[in-house]
Protein backbone atom coordinates (compact mmCIF):
# COMPACT_ATOMS: atom_id res chain seq x y z
CA UNK A 1 0.00 0.00 0.00
CA UNK A 2 1.37 3.40 -1.03
CA UNK A 3 0.55 6.35 1.26
CA UNK A 4 1.40 9.96 0.41
CA UNK A 5 1.83 12.22 3.46
CA UNK A 6 1.46 15.99 3.05
CA UNK A 7 2.26 18.79 5.48
CA UNK A 8 1.03 22.03 3.91
CA UNK A 9 2.12 25.38 5.23
CA UNK A 10 1.11 28.83 4.05
CA UNK A 11 3.86 28.91 1.41
CA UNK A 12 5.31 25.41 1.50
CA UNK A 13 4.41 21.72 1.12
CA UNK A 14 6.48 18.93 2.65
CA UNK A 15 5.81 15.40 1.45
CA UNK A 16 6.83 11.77 1.86
CA UNK A 17 5.61 8.71 0.01
CA UNK A 18 5.62 5.49 2.04
CA UNK A 19 5.38 1.86 0.97
CA UNK A 20 3.47 0.57 3.98
CA UNK A 21 4.18 -3.06 3.10
CA UNK A 22 7.90 -2.55 3.67
CA UNK A 23 7.68 0.63 5.82
CA UNK A 24 10.11 2.25 3.40
CA UNK A 25 10.24 5.90 2.30
CA UNK A 26 9.90 5.81 -1.48
CA UNK A 27 10.13 9.55 -2.11
CA UNK A 28 10.41 12.78 -0.14
CA UNK A 29 10.95 16.46 -0.62
CA UNK A 30 9.21 19.77 -0.46
CA UNK A 31 7.85 22.77 -2.29
CA UNK A 32 9.00 26.19 -1.09
CA UNK A 33 8.01 29.82 -1.70
CA UNK A 34 4.52 29.21 -3.09
CA UNK A 35 3.18 32.51 -4.45
CA UNK A 36 6.66 33.99 -4.97
CA UNK A 37 8.52 34.27 -8.27
CA UNK A 38 11.39 32.01 -7.16
CA UNK A 39 9.27 29.03 -6.02
CA UNK A 40 10.75 25.56 -6.42
CA UNK A 41 10.41 21.85 -5.65
CA UNK A 42 13.33 20.02 -4.06
CA UNK A 43 13.32 16.23 -4.31
CA UNK A 44 15.58 14.08 -2.13
CA UNK A 45 16.56 10.93 -4.01
CA UNK A 46 17.20 7.58 -2.26
CA UNK A 47 20.96 8.02 -2.69
CA UNK A 48 20.82 11.33 -0.81
CA UNK A 49 21.17 13.48 -3.92
CA UNK A 50 18.88 16.51 -4.10
CA UNK A 51 17.20 17.65 -7.30
CA UNK A 52 15.83 21.19 -7.49
CA UNK A 53 13.05 22.00 -9.94
CA UNK A 54 12.29 25.70 -10.32
CA UNK A 55 8.77 26.56 -11.47
CA UNK A 56 6.22 29.28 -10.87
CA UNK A 57 3.65 28.13 -8.32
CA UNK A 58 1.01 30.78 -7.68
CA UNK A 59 -0.98 28.49 -5.37
CA UNK A 60 -0.97 25.07 -3.71
CA UNK A 61 -2.68 23.12 -6.49
CA UNK A 62 0.24 23.78 -8.83
CA UNK A 63 2.68 22.69 -6.13
CA UNK A 64 0.75 19.47 -5.47
CA UNK A 65 0.65 18.72 -9.19
CA UNK A 66 4.40 19.27 -9.45
CA UNK A 67 4.98 16.83 -6.57
CA UNK A 68 2.74 14.23 -8.23
CA UNK A 69 4.50 14.68 -11.56
CA UNK A 70 7.86 14.09 -9.86
CA UNK A 71 6.59 10.79 -8.44
CA UNK A 72 5.98 9.39 -11.95
CA UNK A 73 8.92 11.13 -13.65
CA UNK A 74 11.05 8.64 -15.62
CA UNK A 75 14.32 9.95 -14.17
CA UNK A 76 13.55 10.84 -10.54
CA UNK A 77 10.18 9.16 -9.97
CA UNK A 78 9.32 5.92 -8.19
CA UNK A 79 5.78 5.14 -9.41
CA UNK A 80 4.49 3.79 -12.70
CA UNK A 81 1.19 5.63 -12.28
CA UNK A 82 -0.52 7.95 -9.82
CA UNK A 83 -3.13 5.22 -9.48
CA UNK A 84 -0.55 3.42 -7.33
CA UNK A 85 -1.26 5.94 -4.54
CA UNK A 86 -3.84 4.32 -2.26
CA UNK A 87 -4.49 7.23 0.12
CA UNK A 88 -3.22 10.64 1.20
CA UNK A 89 -2.66 11.63 4.83
CA UNK A 90 -2.68 15.30 5.83
CA UNK A 91 -1.31 16.91 8.92
CA UNK A 92 -4.02 19.26 10.24
CA UNK A 93 -2.89 21.42 13.13
CA UNK A 94 -6.12 22.14 15.03
CA UNK A 95 -9.19 19.96 15.39
CA UNK A 96 -10.51 21.76 18.45
CA UNK A 97 -12.85 19.59 20.48
CA UNK A 98 -14.42 18.23 17.31
CA UNK A 99 -11.93 15.40 16.83
CA UNK A 100 -10.10 13.15 19.23
CA UNK A 101 -8.85 10.86 16.48
CA UNK A 102 -7.92 10.99 12.82
CA UNK A 103 -10.76 10.86 10.31
CA UNK A 104 -11.46 10.14 6.68
CA UNK A 105 -12.02 13.53 5.06
CA UNK A 106 -15.59 14.27 3.98
CA UNK A 107 -17.36 17.56 3.22
CA UNK A 108 -18.59 17.57 6.81
CA UNK A 109 -15.06 17.09 8.15
CA UNK A 110 -13.86 20.00 6.03
CA UNK A 111 -16.60 22.17 7.53
CA UNK A 112 -15.38 21.26 10.99
CA UNK A 113 -11.79 22.15 10.05
CA UNK A 114 -13.03 25.51 8.78
CA UNK A 115 -14.75 26.14 12.14
CA UNK A 116 -11.40 25.58 13.86
CA UNK A 117 -9.63 28.22 11.77
CA UNK A 118 -10.21 30.80 14.50
CA UNK A 119 -8.11 28.60 16.81
CA UNK A 120 -5.29 28.18 14.25
CA UNK A 121 -5.57 31.04 11.74
CA UNK A 122 -2.07 30.52 10.32
CA UNK A 123 -2.16 26.74 9.97
CA UNK A 124 -5.64 25.35 9.27
CA UNK A 125 -6.22 27.40 6.09
CA UNK A 126 -2.97 26.04 4.62
CA UNK A 127 -3.92 22.49 5.62
CA UNK A 128 -7.25 22.93 3.84
CA UNK A 129 -5.48 24.14 0.70
CA UNK A 130 -3.61 20.86 0.55
CA UNK A 131 -6.79 18.84 0.99
CA UNK A 132 -8.58 20.76 -1.74
CA UNK A 133 -5.59 20.49 -4.09
CA UNK A 134 -5.62 16.70 -3.79
CA UNK A 135 -9.39 16.70 -4.38
CA UNK A 136 -8.74 18.42 -7.70
CA UNK A 137 -5.76 16.34 -8.82
CA UNK A 138 -6.64 12.91 -7.34
CA UNK A 139 -10.42 13.08 -6.86
CA UNK A 140 -10.88 9.34 -6.31
CA UNK A 141 -8.14 8.86 -3.72
CA UNK A 142 -9.30 8.80 -0.07
CA UNK A 143 -7.79 11.42 2.22
CA UNK A 144 -7.29 11.31 6.00
CA UNK A 145 -6.85 14.23 8.39
CA UNK A 146 -4.42 13.60 11.25
CA UNK A 147 -4.82 16.32 13.88
CA UNK A 148 -2.03 17.69 16.06
CA UNK A 149 -4.55 18.28 18.83
CA UNK A 150 -6.40 14.94 18.69
CA UNK A 151 -4.04 12.88 20.83
CA UNK A 152 -4.40 15.30 23.74
CA UNK A 153 -8.18 15.02 23.95
CA UNK A 154 -7.89 12.41 26.71
CA UNK A 155 -6.77 15.05 29.23
CA UNK A 156 -8.99 15.21 32.34
CA UNK A 157 -10.97 18.33 33.13
CA UNK A 158 -8.52 19.56 35.76
CA UNK A 159 -5.69 19.50 33.20
CA UNK A 160 -7.31 21.15 30.18
CA UNK A 161 -9.62 23.68 31.86
CA UNK A 162 -8.27 27.19 32.47
CA UNK A 163 -9.18 28.99 35.70
CA UNK A 164 -11.22 31.53 33.75
CA UNK A 165 -14.95 32.34 33.80
CA UNK A 166 -16.68 29.16 32.68
CA UNK A 167 -18.72 31.04 30.09
CA UNK A 168 -15.52 31.63 28.09
CA UNK A 169 -15.20 27.88 27.71
CA UNK A 170 -18.88 27.35 26.97
CA UNK A 171 -19.10 30.13 24.39
CA UNK A 172 -15.65 30.09 22.80
CA UNK A 173 -14.13 26.69 23.74
CA UNK A 174 -11.15 28.41 25.39
CA UNK A 175 -9.12 25.64 27.02
CA UNK A 176 -5.82 23.77 26.78
CA UNK A 177 -5.56 21.74 23.55
CA UNK A 178 -1.90 20.81 23.11
CA UNK A 179 0.08 20.21 19.92
CA UNK A 180 2.75 17.93 18.40
CA UNK A 181 0.21 15.16 18.85
CA UNK A 182 1.56 12.81 16.18
CA UNK A 183 5.00 12.91 17.81
CA UNK A 184 3.73 12.43 21.36
CA UNK A 185 1.43 9.62 20.30
CA UNK A 186 4.12 7.70 18.47
CA UNK A 187 6.84 8.17 21.08
CA UNK A 188 4.68 7.28 24.08
CA UNK A 189 3.36 4.16 22.34
CA UNK A 190 6.84 3.09 21.27
CA UNK A 191 8.25 3.59 24.77
CA UNK A 192 5.53 1.43 26.29
CA UNK A 193 6.07 -1.18 23.59
CA UNK A 194 9.78 -1.37 24.38
CA UNK A 195 8.99 -1.88 28.04
CA UNK A 196 6.88 -4.90 27.18
CA UNK A 197 3.51 -3.12 27.42
CA UNK A 198 3.17 -3.14 31.21
CA UNK A 199 -0.08 -1.91 32.71
CA UNK A 200 -0.30 1.63 34.06
CA UNK A 201 2.93 2.68 32.34
CA UNK A 202 3.83 6.30 33.06
CA UNK A 203 5.62 8.16 30.27
CA UNK A 204 6.83 11.74 29.92
CA UNK A 205 7.62 12.79 26.34
CA UNK A 206 9.95 15.73 25.71
CA UNK A 207 9.48 16.93 22.13
CA UNK A 208 12.29 19.47 21.96
CA UNK A 209 13.01 21.57 18.90
CA UNK A 210 12.44 25.06 17.59
CA UNK A 211 8.93 24.40 18.84
CA UNK A 212 8.89 22.36 22.05
CA UNK A 213 6.28 20.65 24.17
CA UNK A 214 6.07 17.97 26.85
CA UNK A 215 3.31 15.49 27.59
CA UNK A 216 2.49 13.15 30.46
CA UNK A 217 0.85 9.85 29.51
CA UNK A 218 -0.54 6.83 31.32
CA UNK A 219 -1.11 3.69 29.25
CA UNK A 220 -0.70 5.74 26.06
CA UNK A 221 -3.30 8.36 27.03
CA UNK A 222 -2.42 11.99 27.70
CA UNK A 223 -2.88 13.29 31.23
CA UNK A 224 -1.37 16.73 30.60
CA UNK A 225 0.67 18.68 28.06
CA UNK A 226 2.49 22.00 28.06
CA UNK A 227 1.05 23.83 25.04
CA UNK A 228 -2.38 25.36 25.44
CA UNK A 229 -5.01 27.10 23.34
CA UNK A 230 -2.16 27.77 20.90
CA UNK A 231 1.48 26.69 20.64
CA UNK A 232 2.86 29.59 22.70
CA UNK A 233 2.59 28.08 26.19
CA UNK A 234 5.03 25.80 27.98
CA UNK A 235 8.82 25.89 27.87
CA UNK A 236 10.82 28.61 26.07
CA UNK A 237 11.32 27.74 22.39
CA UNK A 238 13.28 29.06 19.44
CA UNK A 239 11.41 32.36 19.19
CA UNK A 240 8.41 31.75 21.49
CA UNK A 241 8.42 32.88 25.08
CA UNK A 242 6.71 29.89 26.63
CA UNK A 243 4.79 30.47 29.86
CA UNK A 244 4.60 34.12 30.85
CA UNK A 245 2.56 36.29 33.21
CA UNK A 246 -0.34 37.80 31.23
CA UNK A 247 0.27 41.05 33.12
CA UNK A 248 3.30 41.59 30.85
CA UNK A 249 0.93 42.15 27.93
CA UNK A 250 -1.24 44.51 29.97
CA UNK A 251 1.85 46.44 31.10
CA UNK A 252 3.18 46.89 27.56
CA UNK A 253 -0.23 47.88 26.21
CA UNK A 254 -1.21 50.33 28.93
CA UNK A 255 2.13 51.96 29.68
CA UNK A 256 3.89 51.92 26.32
CA UNK A 257 1.06 51.81 23.82
CA UNK A 258 1.67 48.39 22.32
CA UNK A 259 -1.29 46.71 20.64
CA UNK A 260 -2.23 43.15 21.59
CA UNK A 261 -1.10 41.95 18.16
CA UNK A 262 2.27 43.65 18.62
CA UNK A 263 2.69 41.94 21.98
CA UNK A 264 1.82 38.55 20.51
CA UNK A 265 4.27 39.14 17.68
CA UNK A 266 6.97 39.72 20.29
CA UNK A 267 5.99 36.63 22.28
CA UNK A 268 5.80 34.40 19.20
CA UNK A 269 8.62 35.66 16.98
CA UNK A 270 11.08 37.70 19.05
CA UNK A 271 11.30 35.83 22.34
CA UNK A 272 12.47 32.41 23.53
CA UNK A 273 16.13 31.43 23.32
CA UNK A 274 16.58 33.99 20.52
CA UNK A 275 15.83 36.80 22.96
CA UNK A 276 17.73 35.28 25.89
CA UNK A 277 20.83 34.90 23.71
CA UNK A 278 20.81 38.60 22.87
CA UNK A 279 19.40 37.81 19.42
CA UNK A 280 22.38 35.62 18.51
CA UNK A 281 20.18 32.85 17.14
CA UNK A 282 17.09 30.69 17.65
CA UNK A 283 19.11 27.66 16.52
CA UNK A 284 20.42 25.58 19.43
CA UNK A 285 23.55 24.65 17.47
CA UNK A 286 24.48 28.31 17.15
CA UNK A 287 23.79 28.81 20.85
CA UNK A 288 26.06 25.89 21.75
CA UNK A 289 28.82 27.37 19.59
CA UNK A 290 28.35 30.77 21.17
CA UNK A 291 28.42 29.33 24.68
CA UNK A 292 31.60 27.40 23.85
CA UNK A 293 33.19 30.69 22.80
CA UNK A 294 32.28 32.28 26.12
CA UNK A 295 29.05 34.09 25.22
CA UNK A 296 27.22 34.26 28.54
CA UNK A 297 23.89 35.16 26.93
CA UNK A 298 23.99 31.99 24.81
CA UNK A 299 24.79 29.96 27.91
CA UNK A 300 21.88 31.57 29.76
CA UNK A 301 19.51 30.64 26.93
CA UNK A 302 20.61 27.01 27.09
CA UNK A 303 20.47 26.91 30.89
CA UNK A 304 17.01 28.47 30.98
CA UNK A 305 15.71 25.99 28.42
CA UNK A 306 17.05 22.94 30.27
CA UNK A 307 15.77 24.28 33.60
CA UNK A 308 12.24 24.81 32.31
CA UNK A 309 12.13 21.37 30.66
CA UNK A 310 13.33 19.71 33.88
CA UNK A 311 10.80 21.71 35.90
CA UNK A 312 7.95 20.38 33.77
CA UNK A 313 9.30 16.84 34.01
CA UNK A 314 9.14 17.18 37.78
CA UNK A 315 5.61 18.55 37.66
CA UNK A 316 4.46 15.76 35.36
CA UNK A 317 6.08 13.10 37.51
CA UNK A 318 3.87 14.45 40.29
CA UNK A 319 0.80 14.45 38.03
CA UNK A 320 1.53 10.83 37.09
CA UNK A 321 2.41 9.90 40.68
CA UNK A 322 5.60 8.34 39.40
CA UNK A 323 7.59 7.86 36.22
CA UNK A 324 8.51 4.78 34.20
CA UNK A 325 9.89 6.32 31.01
CA UNK A 326 11.34 9.68 30.05
CA UNK A 327 11.72 10.29 26.31
CA UNK A 328 13.56 12.90 24.25
CA UNK A 329 12.62 13.44 20.63
CA UNK A 330 12.53 16.05 17.80
CA UNK A 331 15.63 17.79 16.46
CA UNK A 332 17.00 19.09 19.79
CA UNK A 333 15.81 16.15 21.88
CA UNK A 334 17.36 13.62 19.50
CA UNK A 335 20.55 15.41 18.54
CA UNK A 336 21.64 17.69 21.39
CA UNK A 337 23.51 15.57 23.93
CA UNK A 338 24.27 18.59 26.12
CA UNK A 339 20.60 19.51 26.51
CA UNK A 340 19.68 15.92 27.40
CA UNK A 341 22.47 15.79 29.97
CA UNK A 342 21.56 19.18 31.43
CA UNK A 343 17.90 18.21 31.83
CA UNK A 344 18.73 14.85 33.42
CA UNK A 345 21.12 16.51 35.86
CA UNK A 346 18.05 17.93 37.62
CA UNK A 347 16.33 14.54 37.84
CA UNK A 348 18.55 12.50 40.10
CA UNK A 349 15.79 12.32 42.70
CA UNK A 350 13.75 10.32 40.17
CA UNK A 351 16.61 7.88 39.67
CA UNK A 352 17.55 9.22 36.26
CA UNK A 353 21.12 8.31 35.31
CA UNK A 354 22.17 8.23 31.67
CA UNK A 355 25.39 6.81 30.26
CA UNK A 356 27.60 9.75 29.15
CA UNK A 357 29.21 7.82 26.30
CA UNK A 358 25.95 6.46 24.92
CA UNK A 359 24.41 9.91 25.22
CA UNK A 360 27.00 11.22 22.74
CA UNK A 361 25.84 8.96 19.87
CA UNK A 362 22.45 7.51 20.85
CA UNK A 363 21.58 6.09 17.41
CA UNK A 364 24.72 4.11 16.69
CA UNK A 365 23.33 0.67 17.55
CA UNK A 366 23.72 -2.94 16.49
CA UNK A 367 20.80 -4.26 14.45
CA UNK A 368 19.96 -6.80 17.15
CA UNK A 369 20.27 -4.37 20.03
CA UNK A 370 22.94 -3.76 22.61
CA UNK A 371 22.92 -3.33 26.39
CA UNK A 372 25.38 -1.21 28.37
CA UNK A 373 25.12 -1.22 32.16
CA UNK A 374 25.66 1.94 34.15
CA UNK A 375 26.32 2.22 37.87
CA UNK A 376 23.66 3.33 40.29
CA UNK A 377 20.03 2.42 40.78
CA UNK A 378 16.72 3.85 39.86
CA UNK A 379 14.29 5.05 42.48
CA UNK A 380 10.88 5.46 40.90
CA UNK A 381 11.74 5.48 37.23
CA UNK A 382 12.76 2.82 34.77
CA UNK A 383 14.10 4.26 31.51
CA UNK A 384 15.17 7.24 29.47
CA UNK A 385 14.46 6.84 25.75
CA UNK A 386 15.93 8.82 22.88
CA UNK A 387 13.84 7.81 19.84
CA UNK A 388 14.70 8.77 16.29
CA UNK A 389 11.21 9.63 15.13
CA UNK A 390 9.40 11.23 12.23
CA UNK A 391 5.78 12.26 12.57
CA UNK A 392 5.27 11.41 8.89
CA UNK A 393 5.34 7.67 9.50
CA UNK A 394 2.69 8.12 12.19
CA UNK A 395 0.49 10.02 9.75
CA UNK A 396 1.03 7.30 7.14
CA UNK A 397 0.19 4.50 9.57
CA UNK A 398 -2.88 6.35 10.80
CA UNK A 399 -3.99 6.96 7.22
CA UNK A 400 -3.90 3.22 6.57
CA UNK A 401 -5.98 2.62 9.68
CA UNK A 402 -8.55 5.33 9.10
CA UNK A 403 -8.97 4.44 5.44
CA UNK A 404 -10.22 1.00 6.53
CA UNK A 405 -13.19 2.51 8.35
CA UNK A 406 -16.44 4.02 7.12
CA UNK A 407 -16.90 7.51 8.53
CA UNK A 408 -19.84 9.86 8.36
CA UNK A 409 -20.52 13.24 9.88
CA UNK A 410 -24.06 13.95 11.00
CA UNK A 411 -25.90 16.86 12.52
CA UNK A 412 -29.09 15.29 13.75
CA UNK A 413 -30.26 11.66 13.73
CA UNK A 414 -27.13 9.57 14.42
CA UNK A 415 -27.25 5.79 14.40
CA UNK A 416 -23.72 4.93 15.55
CA UNK A 417 -22.47 1.50 14.63
CA UNK A 418 -25.08 0.94 11.94
CA UNK A 419 -22.31 -0.39 9.67
CA UNK A 420 -20.65 -2.46 12.32
CA UNK A 421 -18.32 0.32 13.46
CA UNK A 422 -17.44 0.92 17.06
CA UNK A 423 -18.59 4.55 16.86
CA UNK A 424 -19.59 7.15 19.37
CA UNK A 425 -20.68 10.75 19.49
CA UNK A 426 -18.28 13.62 20.05
CA UNK A 427 -19.76 17.00 20.79
CA UNK A 428 -18.28 20.39 20.15
CA UNK A 429 -18.10 20.98 23.89
CA UNK A 430 -16.22 18.17 25.58
CA UNK A 431 -17.68 18.63 29.06
CA UNK A 432 -21.20 18.77 27.73
CA UNK A 433 -20.87 15.43 26.03
CA UNK A 434 -20.66 13.82 29.45
CA UNK A 435 -23.84 15.66 30.40
CA UNK A 436 -25.67 14.18 27.42
CA UNK A 437 -26.22 17.49 25.66
CA UNK A 438 -26.06 16.76 21.93
CA UNK A 439 -27.20 20.16 20.79
CA UNK A 440 -23.85 21.62 19.83
CA UNK A 441 -21.97 20.52 16.71
CA UNK A 442 -22.74 16.81 16.96
CA UNK A 443 -20.16 14.74 15.13
CA UNK A 444 -19.80 11.00 14.73
CA UNK A 445 -16.45 9.36 14.29
CA UNK A 446 -15.25 5.79 14.45
CA UNK A 447 -13.34 4.63 17.49
CA UNK A 448 -10.25 3.63 15.51
CA UNK A 449 -7.39 1.72 17.11
CA UNK A 450 -4.00 3.41 17.28
CA UNK A 451 -1.75 0.34 17.22
CA UNK A 452 -0.72 0.82 13.59
CA UNK A 453 1.74 3.55 14.53
CA UNK A 454 3.40 1.30 17.08
CA UNK A 455 3.71 -1.53 14.57
CA UNK A 456 5.24 0.74 11.95
CA UNK A 457 7.54 2.25 14.53
CA UNK A 458 9.53 -0.96 14.93
CA UNK A 459 11.76 0.32 12.14
CA UNK A 460 12.79 3.33 14.18
CA UNK A 461 16.22 3.40 15.85
CA UNK A 462 16.17 3.85 19.61
CA UNK A 463 18.67 4.54 22.31
CA UNK A 464 17.26 3.46 25.64
CA UNK A 465 19.09 4.65 28.72
CA UNK A 466 17.79 2.58 31.61
CA UNK A 467 18.38 3.87 35.10
CA UNK A 468 20.00 0.46 35.69
CA UNK A 469 21.45 0.08 32.21
CA UNK A 470 21.37 1.26 28.61
CA UNK A 471 19.67 -0.61 25.79
CA UNK A 472 20.09 0.19 22.11
CA UNK A 473 17.29 -1.05 19.88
Amino acid sequence: MKILVLNCGSSSIKYKLFDMDTRAVMAQGGVEKIGLPDSFLQVKLPNGEKVKIEQSMPEHTVGIQLILNSLIDKEIGCLQSLEDINAVGHRVVHGGEKFNQSVLITPEVKEMIVKCIELAPLHNPANLKGIEAIEQTLPNVPQVAVFDTAFHQTMPDEAYMYALPYELYEKYAIRRYGFHGTSHRYVSARAVDLLGNPEHSKVICCHLGNGSSLSACVDGKVVDTTMGLGPLAGVPMGTRSGDIDAAVVQFLCNKYGYSVDECLNILNKKSGVLALSGNVSSDFRDLASGAAEGNEDCQLALDKFAYEVAKYVGAYAAALNGLDVLTFTACVGENDKSIRAAVCEYLGYLGVKIDPELNKKPHEADANGKTVSIPGGGVSGDSVYIPQVTGDITIAATTVKEDSFYWKAVTDDFAGGSRGIDAHLFLGNRRRRFKGDAERDGFAVGNAALDAAGAVGKRADFAVAHFEGVVLL
